[in-house]
This record gives structure tokens, sequence and C-alpha cells, in this order.
């Protein structure tokens, strides 16, 4: 067995990692979102000429930049969490962690710095058509750069496109193009690019809305409304077509965790998909018999199965099935995983010790064996199971599963409804006189952001015990260090992102009193 260090290292570690990235993400889903609703207003601009575009375009742009300053600090400290509190992973995952972020701070990062600066600077210094290029380009470049950590991070969610070297025990790319377009990669980057675009949206129709409620700036509001509108309608209806994709890729590629956000301990044919309920055993354990597990529910029969297997009669596992295993189902249990995974991390441990002995025919023969395909199928894909005590350590926390996924999609079909409100009072020319829709907009900005969180909690969270699907958890992946410096720079960090955070806040909101320059 892995020596697993003592779990105050560990929980304090994934406390200052989750503390990153819940700052990190207030950050970045605005800049995916407004970078290119300042691309579509330019372009009305150099496409109608009309100078209030320019002054519209401008004005956001401002804001766009606030944000995007702030977002590239926080998410270069991220990045260095990897090295100092997670070395073992960093070392295990070799260079297919490392690659998509390497790309993505080489290339898309690069682009979208180099044309920023004339996005800001060359109004007036370069012609029209070249300023309208660099601001798509900076657009562009930041969902690249969306795109290579996602990837990154699905490659945790379905590991693919690798293989184990026994002599420096890490994993190597060998198909760069399967860890590219991993089904998980490509659900994960639609469906979190299209809800930046949404926050994005709902920044813009909620400050468009407070200039109305002031009386103020009543051409850029409804313009900007109406930018807004569309380009939100558009991108909530994504979020929520991209977020049944994602489902879908769940259910095949991390079962235990769809389970979860669903609460179905026993599986069943013709399952029906929970729309809204209240569990009543929070704290069920594997195989206890319960007889209702929620204190209420509307559920949308047979609709589960549908989702997964194409028609309602699809068997759905739920997490009994998937622990206790389910032999008619062709599901093992989890102890065998746990065995399998030793047999791996066993020969692991023979090919050092035959290293150790120099012992060159033994160990070609393990080379050999960690290369064979079968041994890979049956063995080394449950290779992190040896590193797990027991089998309910493989179940995630299931009601916060349940409550981040059903909140977020709550939130989800709200936005679509909320952006057709918007559309709908526009084009009857009403919407400065509806002071209480004005309202919920300028609240609303809220709670994209809330979505956003609850998604990244449910993603990071629901495969839990995992850091690497059922080749690496978390309490083998930490770095040997001590506790008190985690803590240390667990606090120094709450402290500067809760400056950095108040004084981004502070300083969009000067901007926005202050208003578009005339």
């Amino acid at each position: 067995m892995i020596d697993v260090p003592d779990l105050t290292l560990v929980d304090w570690s994934r406390a200052q990692f989750a503390l990153t990235a819940i700052y990190h993400w207030l950050f970045v889903p605005l800049t995916l979102g407004l970078s290119f609703i300042v691309a579509i207003m330019e372009t009305i601009y150099v496409k109608t000429g009309l100078e209030e575009w320019k002054r519209m375009t401008r004005f956001w742009m401002t804001l766009f930049g606030i944000n995007f300053a702030i977002g590239v600090a926080t998410g270069i400290i991220l990045e260095f969490e990897f090295g100092t509190n997670w070395s073992y992973y960093s070392w295990f995952v070799g260079d297919i962690f490392g690659a998509p972020l390497a790309i993505e701070g080489i290339l898309a990062f690069f682009l979208e710095s180099t044309f920023v600066a004339v996005m800001f600077f060359g109004w007036n210094k370069v012609n029209k058509k070249f300023h309208l290029v660099s601001t798509w380009l900076v657009a562009v470049g930041a969902s690249l750069s969306a795109l290579w950590i996602l990837v990154a991070n699905a490659w945790m969610q379905n590991p693919v496109g690798m293989v184990f070297n026994p002599e420096t025990a890490r994993n190597e790319m060998v198909d760069f193009w399967a860890v590219l377009f991993n089904e998980v990669a490509v659900s994960k980057f639609l469906h979190t690019i299209s809800s930046g675009f949404l926050l994005g949206s709902m920044f813009v129709a909620g400050i468009s809305a407070w200039y109305l409620l002031q009386k103020r700036e009543h051409h850029l509001a409804t313009r900007s409304l109406l930018v807004a509108g569309v380009f939100g309608l558009l991108s909530s209806l994504l979020v929520v077509y991209t977020g049944d994709s994602s489902a879908r890729t769940l259910a095949r590629a991390q079962p235990v965790k769809f389970a979860a956000f669903e609460a179905l301990y026993d599986g069943r044919s013709d399952a029906g998909l929970v729309a809204a309920g209240i569990l009543k055993d929070s704290d069920r354990k594997i195989g206890k018999k319960v007889v209702k597990d929620f204190s209420f529910r509307i559920e949308i029969p047979g609709f589960l199965s549908f989702m997964t297997g194409g028609n309602t009669r699809a068997f759905v596992p739920g997490i009994n099935d998937l622990i206790l295993g389910n032999p008619e189902k062709g599901l093992l249990p989890v102890a065998e995983k746990m065995r399998r995974g030793k047999v791996a991390q066993d020969l692991l441990r023979d090919y050092k010790n035959a290293r150790a002995g120099n012992d060159s025919v033994k160990m070609s023969t393990i080379r050999k064996v960690f290369a064979d395909k079968q041994f890979i199928e049956e063995h080394f894909r449950y290779f992190g199971y040896a590193s797990v005590e027991n089998p309910e350590d493989a179940i995630p926390n299931v009601p916060l599963a349940f409550y981040s996924f059903h909140l977020m999609v709550t939130l989800g079909f709200y936005f679509i409804l909320l952006f057709c409100l918007v559309l709908f009072l526009l084009f009857r020319g009403t919407i400065a006189k509806q002071r209480w829709f004005l309202w919920i907009l300028l609240f609303s900005i809220l709670l994209p952001y809330v979505a956003g969180e609850m998604g990244w909690v449910l993603a990071e969270m629901g495969r839990q015990p995992w850091i690497i699907q059922d080749l690496m958890p978390v309490s083998t992946a930490v770095s040997r260090i001590g506790s008190g410096s985690v803590i240390t720079t667990f606090v120094l960090f709450a402290v500067l992102f809760t400056v950095l955070l108040i004084a981004e806040v502070s300083i969009m909101i000067k901007q926005i009193k202050t208003g578009p320059n005339h």
C-alpha cells in the first residue's frame, strides 16, 4: 500500500486549492462572456459607423479589463499549487497534465495577452478593422485558454491516451488527440464556455437595468440589453443542451458521480429523473434497506433511463450496484477493484525491487506486463483502488452532489425564462417602465456565479475520493509537507484573494457609477 499522509494535511491542502479555484472562477467566466459581447458590439460599430456603439464598446471593454487583470493573478497561483501542494500528483501524471497547461501558456494566453494591448490602447492608432480583429482574437484567446485547462481537468475525470511507465512511475501520453477529444473534455469545454457567455450576458443585462432604474444612459442601456438578451438566451439554451450532454457522458465515464447527483442508491430500469426533492436519509450507508429516500420529490418517470440509454427500459446503476457490485449487469464490486488494484501496485513494487537488485530480466518481464492491454484493462485501470481503505470510501458526498446539481439545473431554466422576458419587454418597448423586472435583473447578476460554482462543486466533489478517476485518490497525491505551512498559506491566500475581490468590486462599482466616457 502507498503511504498515506495525515488527514489534516490532506484536508488543508484540499481547502487551499478549493479556495484558490473558487476565487479564480469568480473572474474567469466574466472574462469569457464579456470578451465576446465586446467583440459583438465593436463589430456592430465597424459595420454601422455609429459612434454610440463605439462608446458602448469602450465602456464594457473597461469593465472587462478590470476583471481580466485580477483573473490572471489568481490563475497563476492556482497552477503553482500543483507543484507545491500536490507534487505526488504532478509526478504521477507526467507530461499528460503538463502538456495542455504548457500549450495554454505558450499559445492561448500569449495570443490573448498580446492583442489585449491593441484592444485597449489601439483606438485611433490602428485602423478599425485591425482593431476589431484584435478584439476578436482576445475573445478567442480567452476561450482557448479555457480549452486547454479544461482538457487537463477532463483527463483527471476520464484518463485516456496514456501508458504507465514503471521505470519512472509516471503516466506518459501516447495519443495527444485522444486526450484533446476526450468525451469528457468536449462536453466540459462546451458547457463551461457557454456558462461563461451566460454570465457575461447577465452581467451586462444587470448593469444596464441599473442605468434604467437610475434614468441614465437610456440608449446605451437598451442597446446593451438587446445584445445581452440575444446572446444570453442563445447561451442559456446552449448551457442546458451541453449540460444534458455532460450528464450522458458522466453516466459512462463516472457512474458513481452520476448516481450521486440523483441520489440513486438502487439501480433500476425505467428510472425517473428527480426534478426537485429533499433527501430524507442523507447519511445512508450502502446495503441498507430504506423504503423512502426522499421526504419530498418531483420525478419525471423514465427520463433518467431515457437520458442514459436512449429508452425508458435502460438500466441505470445505483450506488449500491456500483459499490457492492451487480453480476447480472457486469458491475464489479469495489472490493474486487481493490484486489485488482493491489495486484498492479504489488507488481510496481516488484519492479522497484528488481531495479534495486539490478535484475534486468525481471524488469523486462514486468515492463511487458504493464504494456499488455489485458493487464491494463483488468488490473491497472483500478490502480488507485489499492489505496482505498474500504468500499464505502468510494462514495462521494451524496447530499452535496444532489443539491449542487439540482440548484444548478433550476438556475439554468430560470435564465432561459429571464432572457426571454428581456427580449419580450424590449420589443414591446416597455422594459424601462417595469421597475420590478429591472430590480430582478440587477440582483440576478449573482446567480450565474452561484450556478458556476455549484457546477465545479459537483465536478470536483462528485468524483471524490479521486484526484485521477480510479488511478489516484486525493490522499496519495498530496505533497509531504507540514500542515502548518499549508494552513499559513491558506490564511494568506484567503486574505489576499478577499482584498483583490473587494478591490475589483469597488473599482467596478466606481466605473459603473461614472458611466461611459463622452
